[in-house]
């Protein structure tokens, strides 16, 4: 039987959003959608770094109307940000992928949907419908399963492929361990039996470590992925300039700065600060995105104005998903793309290609003293919800 939506998807605002989702799941579905690598110190700058920079807006522009649409990769789409591939979505509402689909396509919103989707990507296709759709890869142990998948989506109608680089094991997640969420056992993904999850990181017992059935995440293996199909080759995971020159030079037609929404390694850069000097490295030769703690509107501008084409929308989505399923995550976009409009009249814009590194400035140093970061694991110490398990499966992962 199909959930209601909460009031969330009704009367729901982007301010009480995070909460929303945290009363409508289990613990452990909350350590591991909130959860970060290690001491999640990358967490914690992800979010740090927005905050180090200011939007100068320019008055008296005579603005008077504002156009959000752009192009990813030679495709039309309706507003610079796009839903950023996450796993295992009805494990956080049992409408899955196709109702995040379904609310993306609906309003040209572009959705990457990953290896890992609870819903196999061809029925996410045709959820999506005309909308854009882009497929994420996980490299897999055997490249002929990673290959089927590239010709899979090619075959589906995706408009590329992006490749996940930042993952030859996963990242040590004490927040989603302690929660009781962990990859021990397989959970079932709609891709079939064959596609794996990355391997686990290394067990140190003394002596030399070895990973086991892990993928090989090199450029050979990418170089090889780029050959596949004739679709558009994403580089997921770049924080170096270097790697972003070399994964241009390899044929990539855009990147995505990001650091796995601190689920890698932890004390990498935050995403942001990372991505002014990729976007002067790759020189307009490939399109550069951010995927890293956006959260709002204002947000999305300053990322615009560093250099980003689009940002990526993470946890929010699956928020929303977990608020109130497909009208959920409807809202949620549209919201954020009003936001976003707002943000951009207010600082004398009309339209996103009118954004660039003039409007934005250093923001002075914050005072001593000053409060910490809201998503300080402290402060978001996952409890248990009012409602656990109400869109959950009886199942432990």
């Amino acid at each position: 039987m199909r959930p209601r939506a909460g009031s969330w998807a009704i009367s729901g605002t982007l301010g009480n959003l995070e909460e929303a989702a945290r009363r409508s799941v289990d613990e452990r579905i909350w350590g591991y959608i909130q959860g970060g690598a290690g001491g999640e110190r990358t967490l914690r700058s992800n979010e740090a770094a927005f905050r180090r920079w200011t939007v100068w807006p320019e008055l008296l522009t005579g603005v008077t109307s504002v156009d959000l649409g752009t192009s990813l990769l030679g495709q039309v789409v309706s507003a610079p940000f796009f839903v950023a591939p996450t796993a295992y979505h009805r494990e956080v509402n049992p409408e899955g992928e196709l109702a995040t689909a379904a609310a993306a396509g609906a309003l040209g919103i572009l959705g990457v949907y990953s290896t890992l989707s609870s819903d196999s990507l061809e029925a996410i296709a045709e959820t999506t419908g005309s909308g854009p759709r882009w497929f994420q890869l996980y490299l897999q142990p055997q490249f002929d399963v990673s290959a089927e998948l590239v010709r899979r989506a090619e075959r589906a109608g995706y408009g590329a492929v992006v490749v996940t680089v930042d993952t030859p094991v996963l990242g040590s997640r004490d927040r989603q361990e302690e929660s009781g969420f962990a990859l021990r056992q397989a959970i079932a993904v709609g891709n079939g039996p064959t596609v794996r999850s990355p391997a686990r990181g290394p067990t140190w017992d003394g002596g030399p470590c070895r990973l086991g059935d892990a993928a090989e995440v090199s450029w050979k293996t990418l170089n090889a992925i780029g050959r596949v199909s004739s679709l558009p080759l994403v580089v997921k995971g770049v924080l170096r300039p270097e790697t972003a020159r070399r994964a241009v030079d390899a044929g990539a037609r855009a990147v995505i700065v990001s650091n796995h929404g601190g689920r890698q390694l932890d004390v990498a850069p935050a995403a942001l600060d990372a991505l002014p000097a990729v976007v002067d490295a790759v020189d307009g030769r490939a399109e550069v995105y951010l995927d890293g703690r956006v959260r709002r509107g204002s947000d999305a501008v300053v990322a615009l104005a560093l250099g980003a084409r689009a940002v990526g929308l993470g946890r929010p989505v699956l928020w929303a998903l977990a608020a109130g399923g497909k009208e959920g995550v409807a809202r949620y976009l549209r919201l954020f793309g009003t936001e976003l409009a707002n943000s951009l009249v207010l600082a004398g814009r009309s339209s996103v290609g009118q954004v660039d590194r003039g409007l934005v400035r250093p923001a002075p140093p914050e005072p001593t003293g000053a409060s910490p970061p809201s998503e300080d694991r402290a402060a978001t110490a996952p409890t248990r919800p009012r409602h656990a398990g109400r869109h959950l499966p009886s199942r432990r992962a």
